[in-house]
């Protein structure tokens, strides 16, 4: 069975659809100069880094010939393709069954499976460690001692929950856009409900889960607290460690281009599981019909996404929760930095809005207008995605001391640095509503006198405004949780939760930390429930 059941589906392989492209206007200069002034930010760490090795003379190939960094390749790329795969799998489960079927009380799955989004990968892994081991609080709570989780598992599991809302979002999104009509009409030849989701849905939704598994590995391969906390040795940990160790910091840039290379490679493999196949439908018109769960199988979902809540929600919650209570208890000082709030809330706003506006001309350059000169943009895009942030960070500070005087330490800088760095995260949930929406939609409004920015406002933008808003969440709920490049770029004076939390977190003031990261998440929710839940209406 194949998604050729009904003749609207236009699944059309690239040399079939050459012709369609070619009929479609070339992209206008205007927007390739909009790309290139938002490929300015990214160039200039890549450039730094390049230029510390280029003048470092012999002690940058010692590194990268060493043992060490092909241990250190062979090690991160096995971490990222386990956290990638299980991200993607519950992802892909989870949207499936809030979308698909008809379980009880769907809105406030979606919330709750959702959430974990807004939780700092070192806030989740800080948790673990505190509820785990012999020490932990469910060994003070009943007697009984949990093994102890940190290492590899430790931070496979804290890097699983924080990514897999990726996946589940892009692929919700791209459920909600499937024409119904095509499982009913594999309905009617037979088809199961197993069939059905494995010939005819999971298909179509191959750019969503490309998309977010993407981002998963992207982010696994960048990040920096669980990997330190858990004290497993990857790229940024021993990058990190390089940076503050030596006062030769040649190891350090040898191995972020390496890292950089490493997703390139990453980057390379999504596009090849994206495939050459388009997979625009046309608009349902009327929504999916939901598979009924029933016994055993109702009792799987429900036990299944429940267990996913509380490792995710419920436990680093009730961890903070006990936290904050021990604090008061023992009358130590909670203070609440409300400035830290403010802070939070108006970097990740204007963060979302500036990747937002700058996703679109890139979005459709390499969706619209494919070739060489588009996919390097979109590669550069997703390698900046993937540098440490304390790279990224370094890089703007030493490029801004010397060329931008007193400004470089803004919160214009600080904020376009935030945009640039998750700029793949808006690009990725584009790209994966755009490759759905039929392009002779833009191709008759072109046809009607409208100009190319007035078709792309008027007809392209509308049409992929769900992926866009997907996308400006996830910028601004990263955002929200982001640490390195904050801690180096910050202004004097400005401070936001995530800062709070790492600085008493580092000193052991797990009360002191408390309040600052359920704020945290308090605040993250309420944008969650609007860009989630109210986008479906």
């Amino acid at each position: 069975m194949s998604t050729a059941l009904d003749p609207e589906v236009l699944r059309v392989d690239r040399e079939q659809a050459e012709p369609q492209r070619r009929g479609l206007v070339g992209a206008p200069r205007w927007l390739w100069v909009a790309a290139a002034a938002v490929l300015v930010p990214v160039f200039v760490p890549m450039a730094f880094l390049l230029g510390q090795v280029l003048t470092s003379g012999g002690s940058a190939w010692s590194t990268l010939l060493s043992g060490r960094t092909a241990w250190l390749v062979a090690r991160s790329l096995a971490f990222t393709a386990a956290v990638s795969g299980s991200a993607a799998a519950i992802g892909v489960a989870a949207a499936w069954a809030t979308e698909r079927t008809d379980l009880a009380a769907r809105r406030a799955w979606v919330v709750a499976i959702s959430l974990p989004l807004v939780v700092p990968s070192y806030v989740l892994a800080l948790s673990y460690l505190s509820f785990f081991g012999p020490r932990g609080l469910f060994a003070d709570t009943t007697g009984v001692a949990l093994p102890s989780i940190s290492g590899a598992g430790g931070a496979w599991l804290a890097l699983t929950i924080s990514t897999y809302p990726y996946v589940y979002l892009l692929a919700r999104a791209g459920l909600r856009r499937i024409d119904p009509a095509l499982e009913d009409a594999a309905r009617s030849l037979g088809a199961g409900p197993w069939r059905r989701f494995r010939t005819v849905t999971l298909p179509q939704l191959r750019p969503a889960i490309a998309a977010g598994t993407l981002l998963a590995a992207l982010y696994t391969l960048s990040d920096f607290g669980a990997v330190s906390l858990m004290r497993f040795d990857v790229f940024t940990r021993v990058i990190y460690a390089q940076y503050q160790g030596r006062i030769d910091r040649t190891p350090a840039a040898v191995l972020s281009l390496v890292l950089v290379v490493v997703a390139l490679v990453v980057i390379g493999a999504e596009q090849r599981a994206r495939g050459r196949a388009r997979y625009y439908t046309r608009t349902p018109q009327r929504p999916a019909r939901d598979v009924r769960l029933a016994g055993a199988t109702r009792a799987f979902t429900v036990g299944g996404l429940g267990l996913l809540v509380t490792v995710g929600l419920v436990l680093p919650i009730g961890v903070l929760v006990s936290w904050l209570g021990r604090g008061i208890a023992g009358h130590r000082s909670i203070e609440m930095q409300w400035g830290a709030v403010t802070g939070s809330l108006s970097g990740s706003i204007v963060a979302a809005g500036l990747a937002l506006a700058a996703s679109i001309p890139i979005v459709v350059l390499t969706v619209r207008h494919p070739g060489r000169a588009s996919s390097w943009l979109r590669r550069s895009v997703l390698a900046i995605f993937s540098l440490p942030h304390i790279a990224v960070a370094v890089a703007v500070v030493f490029f801004g001391a010397r060329y931008l005087g007193p400004a470089y330490q803004s919160f214009a800088v600080l904020t376009l640095v935030y945009a640039t760095i998750f700029l793949a995260q808006a690009t990725n949930a584009g790209e994966a509503a755009l490759v759905q929406v039929n392009p002779h939609l833009e191709d008759a409004a072109r046809s009607l006198g409208k100009s190319p920015a007035r078709t792309l406002r008027d007809v392209t933008v509308p049409l992929m405004w769900r992926g866009l808003l997907a996308g400006a969440a996830l910028v601004f709920l990263t955002t929200m949780k982001e640490l390195p490049a904050t801690l180096l770029l910050r202004p004097t004076g400005f401070d936001t939760l995530a800062v709070r939390i790492w600085s008493t977190t580092a000193d052991l003031f797990y009360a002191r930390a408390a309040a600052p990261a359920l704020l945290l998440v308090a605040v993250s929710a309420l944008p969650m429930y609007l860009l989630v839940i109210r986008s479906d209406r």
